[in-house]
């Protein structure tokens, strides 16, 4: 399932944070119900609980990550359309 929310996230342009909501039938068919751009997130929600779970991120890190691939993110556009003016 891992690897569905990643091409979801992949088809629909995304950066950053985000939670992709879906169901799996019986006969493993996956449909996509929504996609949070920006899902709950405190230090108690199940996002930051998963990364600190999965790889050690704590949420001071994972907050910090998140900031800088935003500001990543930022100069990247900021970039395109300089480049779109010429």
């Amino acid at each position: 399932m891992l690897e569905n929310a990643g091409e979801i996230f992949k088809l629909l342009n995304c950066t950053g944070l985000l939670r992709v909501d879906y169901f799996v039938t019986d006969k493993d068919q996956f449909y996509v119900n929504e996609v949070n751009t920006m899902p709950g997130f405190t230090s108690f929600s199940m996002f930051p609980a998963l990364w600190e779970k999965t790889d050690g991120t704590t949420y001071g890190q994972l907050i910090e990550k998140l900031i800088e691939l935003a500001f990543e993110n930022h100069q990247q556009k900021k970039k395109i359309l300089k480049e779109r003016k010429k």
